[in-house]
């Protein structure tokens, strides 16, 4: 009966590890499709960046787990199809990443800087925002970005200052 018991205990674990290698494969597979956004400066600079679209859910649940690099002028954008107060981590992360958290007209509501690779810990819009931009880490710093700039393009509206 022990022996029994022990094959059926083993069978579960077997089970279950291959369901969450499943789950973790099939999340990793999602494809993006990928648009244009205008970063503008409270300094009056623009800058072009190429962003990824994580628009559906198992997008948002994917972000950019796993991968290893970005290219500098490039980020993903997360719409989360309402304004609402969003909380982010670096679960499976590989990349340092700089977040931008947007408001539904664009403006650059808050930031978090050099979030930590494969971090668990939450990352508070600490306001209500209907977006969020992930770059890789140190852009913000190296283009200057504060809160109060803005995004355009993509599914963001061009607004005015």
């Amino acid at each position: 009966m022990r022996m029994l018991h022990n094959l059926l205990a083993r069978s579960a674990v077997t089970a279950l590890f291959l369901l969450s290698v499943f789950v973790s494969s099939v999340s990793a597979d999602a494809s993006f499709g990928k648009d244009k956004i205008r970063l503008l400066t409270s300094g009056g600079r623009g800058h072009d960046l190429t962003v990824e679209l994580a628009i559906e859910p198992e997008q948002r649940e994917q972000g950019l787990m796993y991968r290893r690099q970005m290219a500098e002028d490039h980020g993903m954008l997360f719409d989360f199809g309402e304004t609402r107060r969003v909380m982010m981590w670096m679960r499976n992360t590989y990349l340092p990443l700089d977040m931008l958290f947007i408001a539904a007209d664009g403006t650059v509501r808050t930031i978090h800087e050099n979030a930590v690779p494969l971090s668990e810990a939450i990352i508070d819009s600490e306001e209500p925002v209907a977006f969020v931009l992930e770059l890789n880490a140190g852009t913000v710093k190296r283009l200057g970005i504060k809160a109060g700039d803005r995004i355009a393009g993509a599914r963001i509206p061009a607004g005015t200052r």
